[in-house]
């Protein structure tokens, strides 16, 4: 019987229909250290951030017929490595757009709300000094009619422009590889017709210039921060940046500069350089907005994605 190690959990219902299909599904965590005397049991892996498939690891596992990662990125897997040795590599990209913009809108919502620092503030001295809490969180600022500059108009970027269309906001998405996309907005409304529009790309120079609020969703596996200190200066004073894509796609140090200073009013961040122990001089700032890194960890995407993953796997083994 084929055998799949999910190492990092998988959906039931994404188990279930991998079973159904007669493939057998371990769902025991096998450590990282231990998983080259052990993987080479079983035919495929299934990870997702918290376990790494490089070279040596695939080297070790000549049994090992398929790699599949939970999610969207694939930096923890050496995808070339797999590709010499025949090996194939799926992911996820679909099944947790709607989760990862949701999330990035929430940051945008908290920091111009400043429900971050409200929320840290009411429990301690919401009894005591609610007056002075209300004048100093009620500054906020509408999204409605503002500016917000998308990094990558892949499925998520397109995902997170279709929100904030919803919103009225201007959106201004970069992309080198997607010169146009359609944006269709449904109504859940049954005497009403949803709408289309066509999104193209801007130069990054000038999304810079005009954002008031910069969310990026593309792919980052190291190398030069998509978003560091050259890029920051570009931007408007007071205006804010959000990270759900990678950490380190945003230069960290960078960012505690302008956020120092105030030129950038605000960041939201979900991903940090050193996951899982980030840098405490960022978690401490009262103009972040925070989360651990669960951009995808919704009931639905976790859902969608083990659907997609054993779907994957099912048609590739089974073939």
């Amino acid at each position: 019987m084929l055998k799949i190690l999910a190492n990092d959990g998988i959906h039931a219902d994404g188990k279930a229909m991998l079973e159904n299909a007669g493939i057998e599904v371990d769902t025991m965590k096998i450590p990282q250290e231990e998983l080259m005397d052990k993987l080479n049991d079983y035919d495929g892996i299934i990870v997702r951030s918290a376990t790494k498939v490089r070279a040596d690891l695939i080297d070790a596992c000549p049994n090992l017929k398929v790699i599949a990662r939970g999610g969207v990125g694939l930096d923890n897997i050496d995808v070339q490595h797999a590709s010499e040795k025949g090996i194939p590599v799926y992911n996820t990209p679909a099944a947790s757009s709607n989760s990862v913009a949701e999330l990035a809108l929430g940051h945008m919502m908290n920091l111009s709300r400043f429900l971050h620092q409200s929320n840290r503030s009411m429990p301690t001295s919401g009894t005591t000094d609610f007056k002075v809490l209300k004048k100093s969180f009620g500054g906020g600022v509408e999204l409605a009619g503002k500016t917000l500059g998308i990094i990558g108009l892949g499925r998520i970027g397109q995902e997170m422009a279709r929100i904030a269309l919803a919103l009225r906001m201007k959106v201004l998405p970069v992309d080198p590889m997607v010169k146009e996309a359609n944006i269709n907005i449904e109504m859940y409304s049954s005497d009403e017709v949803g709408l289309s529009i066509k999104l193209k790309s801007v130069t990054m120079e000038k999304m810079l210039a005009e954002a008031d609020y910069l969310t990026i969703h593309v792919p980052f596996s190291g190398g030069k921060p998509i978003i560091g200190s050259e890029e920051i200066a570009q931007m408007k004073k007071g205006s804010f940046i959000i990270n759900t894509s990678r950490g380190g796609a945003v230069d960290e140090d960078a960012l505690f500069e302008a956020l120092q200073s105030g030129h950038i009013a605000g960041a939201g961040l979900d991903v940090f350089v050193n996951e899982p122990t980030p840098d405490e001089r960022l978690l401490k700032m009262d103009n972040i907005s925070l989360s651990p890194h669960i951009g995808a960890a919704t009931h639905e995407a976790q859902r969608n994605i083990g659907i997609e993953l054993a779907e994957k796997l099912i048609d590739f083994l089974l073939e």
